[in-house]
C-alpha cells in the first residue's frame, strides 16, 4: 500500500475512538449518554438543514466538514462539559496537543487543511465558524431539553450560566438564538433551572 493511503486510513481508524468518549447530554428520550461522533454527526445534518438561518451566506460544506471534525481532539484531550469551570482552564492546551498529534497521522497537506480548518472553527471569526458554533450550543440544548432538562439538574447549572453560553449562538445565528432563549425561559418557568 503507498504511504499516502496507509496515512489516510490510520487516521480513519484512530479517529474512530471518538465514538467511545462519552459527553454528559444524553439522547432524546432519556437514552444513554451521547458520544462525541452522534454530536459531530447531528451538528453536521443540522447544519445542512438548517442553513438559511445563518446570519451570513456561508460554504454549507466547509461547516459541515467543521462539525465533523470540531470534537476529534477529544480522543486525547477528553471531553470538557460546557460548564465545568475548573477543566475549561486547561481544555485549550489539552486539545491543541491533541490536534498535533491526531492530525500529524495525516498526510502533510491534509494534516495542515484540517488543522486550519479546525483554528479556524476555534477562532470564531468566519461566517462558518459563527454558524457551526450555534449549532454546537443548539444540538446539546436541544436534547437536553427533550429531555426536561435533567442534565441542568444534575449539574446543578443555572440560566446565567447557559445564557453566557448561549448568548455566542446570536453570532451564527439570531433565529437559533430565539429558539435557544425560548427554550430558557420555558425552563426558567417550569422551575428546571434557576435565574
Amino acid at each position: 500500500m503507498d504511504e499516502r493511503l496507509k496515512r489516510q486510513l490510520d487516521f480513519a481508524l484512530e479517529i474512530d475512538k471518538e465514538k467511545n468518549i462519552l459527553r454528559q447530554t444524553h439522547l432524546s428520550g432519556h437514552g444513554r449518554n451521547e458520544n462525541d461522533a452522534e454530536h459531530a454527526w447531528h451538528m453536521a445534518v443540522m447544519a445542512y438543514l438548517l442553513r438559511e438561518y445563518a446570519n451570513e451566506e456561508v460554504d454549507i460544506a466547509k461547516v459541515m466538514l467543521m462539525c465533523l471534525i470540531h470534537d476529534i481532539v477529544e480522543i486525547d484531550a477528553g471531553d470538557t462539559y460546557a460548564y465545568d469551570e475548573e477543566n475549561l482552564k486547561t481544555q485549550k492546551a489539552r486539545e491543541d496537543a491533541a490536534k498535533e498529534r491526531i492530525f500529524s497521522i495525516l498526510p502533510d497537506d491534509q494534516k495542515e487543511e484540517l488543522t486550519a480548518l479546525f483554528d479556524e472553527f476555534e477562532a470564531y471569526e468566519s461566517p462558518e465558524a459563527r454558524f457551526a458554533h450555534s449549532l454546537d450550543n443548539l444540538q446539546p440544548l436541544m436534547l437536553n431539553n427533550s429531555n426536561g432538562g435533567s442534565d441542568w439538574v444534575e449539574h446543578g447549572v443555572t440560566a446565567s450560566t447557559i445564557y453566557g453560553r448561549q448568548r455566542k449562538t446570536k453570532l451564527g445565528s439570531v433565529k437559533l438564538y430565539e429558539v435557544t432563549d425560548q427554550i430558557i425561559r420555558d425552563h426558567i418557568l417550569r422551575g428546571t433551572i434557576p435565574e
